[in-house]
């Protein structure tokens, strides 16, 4: 656990990694995430009006999600604690409740920052209702997953989510001015505008990740005497994955809309690559897996149905062993759903539905297709004229199950791949009928 003084934010100590003694000590000097503290910013409007609820921050890498909770516990004058899903647990959270009943006494209220909250279990997200209920603390969540999935729903609900943006290059650009402006311990570095460049590229979006090499880059110019800084040492920095990239370095949403993409487009060698690269940096392998459950009906569908069902294996497989070995499992599938013969026709069928749908929400459900458990309901004229499918050779009868208005609307049209085409050729004879 890790309490700060909120008033305590710029450590000079050169010992301190650079993005931590670059961290702004208000929210004015904040870069990046206008729409949250800009001056009509949705946490500006929350501050002014005096209060602060519990909330949650979902964004990518290094955007700010930790600086931006410190800076708001600053500015209400609050306790901040600080804490990490990952090594801490349902004792260390009953503590804390304890210290911030304390407070309370004083007056002086407490902000709980937990970073990565998602990796809480949801025992240690329910020992958290009571306390941000009642107002015991402040709580603050940081996660780079969708909360939707990742935290329960009584804890949602007690919680406004803000999403935090990548950052742009121009939002690095100023950071990284600032750095080598401001930063007693990178005086005397000299960068060119390229490798200026090459920084703010190659780090994804990540101030982080920027900065960590920044730091790097200036501690090899000097013990090599350098003249400057250039493109060729900060791009050897970032070949040094070691050093700059775990899970929070990674260029997540590129690699895994890469990953995707590679599946989709039938390369096994490409999409295996690409979930080395995830898993290297450390992604959650339910993130991969939760895609590869959607990638299987969206791009492969009744071309291989049973892909939908290794898929969904997969998820369970990954959700019960856990790394490293899951990597072997989502390799397995991986390489299956990329070989799988692909097929979106069902992915297009529901979106045409849901056109018509809204187009026209008030459509009559023929009187024949309805149910009829009572007498009037027969009288009325519902289930009259049905005829049962299992009546009729092989089990198929032409006729209109569709509103009237839209009968002959086609939504679900087959390809010619895998198992589809004999689908496509079972439906002819009620295409022939809608499209005479």
């Amino acid at each position: 656990m890790k309490t700060d003084d909120p008033g305590l934010l710029r450590p000079s100590n050169e010992s301190i990694p650079l993005p931590e003694r670059m961290r702004p000590g208000s929210l004015e000097e904040m870069v990046g995430q206008e729409h949250l503290i800009g001056p009509d910013g949705l946490v500006t409007r929350m501050l002014e009006a005096g209060g602060v609820n519990s909330m949650i921050f979902w964004g990518p890498p290094g955007t700010g999600k930790t600086t931006l909770s410190r800076l708001i516990a600053s500015r209400v004058g609050a306790r901040f604690v600080q804490i990490n899903a990952i090594s801490s647990g349902v004792k260390e959270l009953r503590t804390i409740v304890a210290d911030a009943k304390d407070s309370l006494y004083s007056r002086k209220k407490t902000v709980l920052f937990i970073d990565e909250i998602h990796r809480f279990n949801k025992a240690q997200q329910a020992a958290l209702l009571k306390s941000v209920e009642e107002g015991v603390l402040i709580l603050i969540g940081a996660t780079t997953e969708n909360p939707s999935f990742e935290v329960i729903s009584p804890l949602l609900s007690r919680c406004q989510v803000y999403v935090l943006d990548q950052l742009s290059p121009q939002h690095l650009e100023q950071i990284l001015k600032k750095a080598l402006s401001e930063e007693i311990f990178l005086e005397g570095t000299d960068i060119s505008t390229e490798a200026q460049d090459e920084l703010i590229a190659l780090c994804g979006g990540d101030a982080r990740v920027m900065l960590n090499a920044l730091e790097i880059a200036s501690s090899i110019s000097r013990s090599k005497n350098l003249s400057e800084i250039g493109t060729d040492l900060v791009r050897e920095i970032f070949q040094r994955t070691g050093l700059l990239y775990d899970r929070a370095g990674e260029e997540h949403y590129n690699t895994i809309s890469a990953f995707i993409k590679s599946v989709r487009g039938s390369d096994p060698d490409a999409a295996v690559y690409y979930l080395a690269r995830m898993l290297e940096a450390g992604e959650d392998p339910k993130f991969i897996a939760r895609r590869l459950v959607i990638l299987a009906s969206e791009d492969i569908g009744n071309a291989e149905p049973y892909a939908l069902t290794l898929a969904t294996d997969c998820f369970t497989a990954v959700n019960y062993v856990g790394m490293p070995e899951s990597r072997i499992i989502l390799s397995q599938v991986t390489t299956y759903l990329a070989s799988c013969s692909k097929s979106n026709a069902a992915y297009k069928a529901i979106r045409k539905a849901e056109k018509d749908v809204r187009k026209n929400p008030g459509l009559q459900i023929p009187l024949h297709l309805r149910n009829a458990p009572t007498k009037l309901m027969k009288d009325l004229g519902y289930k009259k004229g049905y005829k049962y499918a299992h009546d009729y050779d092989d089990h198929f009868v032409e006729d209109d199950f569709l509103p009237e208005e839209i009968k002959n609307n086609i939504y679900y049209e087959p390809t010619d791949k895998g198992r589809e085409v004999n689908l496509k050729k079972y439906l002819n004879a009620r295409w022939k009928k809608r499209r005479k």
